[in-house]
């Protein structure tokens, strides 16, 4: 069998890449990668070299009216930025803000490793499972720190040993190499909640200073990611032991889409992030029967997306009481998570990213 995911929201599934300023030129807003290899064969025919390696060496990117036309003919491949937008505030960007994430690739180009989906199959399989029981044993285990691997037995006891485990009625192939038409350079910040005063939440955008105003937009940290187009489609191999056991997982894992997707829309309007909010309602109206599910995959998916249990719960906040890098956070008593990275689009916040739609072809 085989299985098909689309691509409803711009997808990055990293292979610990990323492409850094000296790597790429951009021109014509498009990201074009620089093939050094032969640009290296090159300039060593003649005296430029010595200029070339120091330019690399010290500056955080490389100087367009010396090295541009490297941009046009020496470019393995390119990446046009979702808008013109984008191609403008990465000019304004700092340089270490200008490295740039990149889909996972082989020999014949990108592909989705089969270990995204079935960790968010197994990840929804679980929220079905697990209730504020489950989570009030395991915080009851957690004594002024959180042990290492505090929920192996919860998990399972829901779904089986290793040997024995659930997940292992189904295995999945990675995807078959797509091509690079679908990919694109997209613009992401990082939204957060403000607290104003007698339970008043505005937005603002993270910076290196700290967080800005909405209309101070263009002072926020910006991220830029190759990532995967809307409508871009990947397919694999899918074997399983009985079609019922693919029903039970795909219902779960839309049962754990539509919470999710829930406190998304829920954070999207509090916030008056109203692009957002409508991005988020076109995504619910996607979680369909058993013959299909929504799945958040990849990077920039964020804490809701990786942990199986609801984060509004006392039960997990004591827990992330115990850990340094959640601790301030909870103190605060706002609610968690409170950021977001976003996907502009034409210069809106307008999606999430990492939302596509798994089905049998």
């Amino acid at each position: 069998m085989i299985y098909r995911v689309t691509c409803l929201t711009p997808t990055l599934v990293g292979d610990g890449q990323k492409l850094s300023p000296i790597d790429y030129m951009v021109w014509k807003d498009h990201v074009n990668v620089l093939d050094q290899r032969r640009i290296f064969k090159l300039l060593s025919r003649g005296p430029r070299l010595e200029g070339y390696l120091q330019q690399l060496k010290r500056a955080e990117k490389l100087d367009f009216a010396s090295w541009g036309g490297f941009a046009q003919n020496f470019a393995g491949r390119r990446l046009p930025f979702e808008d013109v937008s984008a191609a403008k505030a990465w000019e304004r960007a700092k340089g270490p803000d200008l490295f740039i994430p990149t889909f996972s690739s082989g020999v014949h180009g990108p592909y989705l490793p089969a270990t995204v989906l079935k960790g968010a199959l197994r990840t929804g399989t679980v929220f079905e499972r697990w209730n504020e029981k489950t989570l009030q044993e395991l915080s009851s285990k957690v004594e002024g720190r959180v042990p290492r691997y505090l929920a192996v037995r919860a998990e399972e006891a829901v779904l089986g040993a290793a040997g024995s485990s659930k997940m292992r009625r189904v295995s999945i192939a990675d995807s078959s190499a797509s091509n690079y038409d679908g990919m694109k350079v997209y613009l992401l910040r990082v939204a957060t909640m403000v607290a104003k005063g007698q339970g008043k939440l505005e937005l603002g955008w993270k910076s290196e200073r700290g967080t800005v105003e909405p209309k101070r937009i263009d002072e926020s940290t910006p991220t830029f990611a190759e990532m995967a187009s809307p409508g871009t489609v990947f397919e694999g191999g899918w074997h399983e032991r009985s079609p019922g056991d693919r029903a039970k997982m795909f219902q779960a894992a839309n049962g754990y889409a539509a919470s999710i997707l829930a406190r998304h829309k829920e954070y999207a309007v509090r916030l008056g992030l109203d692009k957002l909010a409508a991005s988020l309602a076109l995504l619910e109206t996607q979680l369909g029967d058993n013959g299909s599910c929504l799945l958040a995959v990849g990077w920039g998916t964020g804490f809701l997306n990786k942990v199986a249990c609801d984060t509004s719960g006392d039960a997990l906040r004591s827990i992330l009481r115990q850990t340094t890098i959640y601790q301030r956070v909870i103190q605060t008593g706002l609610p968690f998570p409170k950021t977001r990275k976003v996907i502009f689009e034409k210069d809106q916040p307008a999606s999430l990213p990492g939302w596509v739609k798994l089905e049998l072809a």
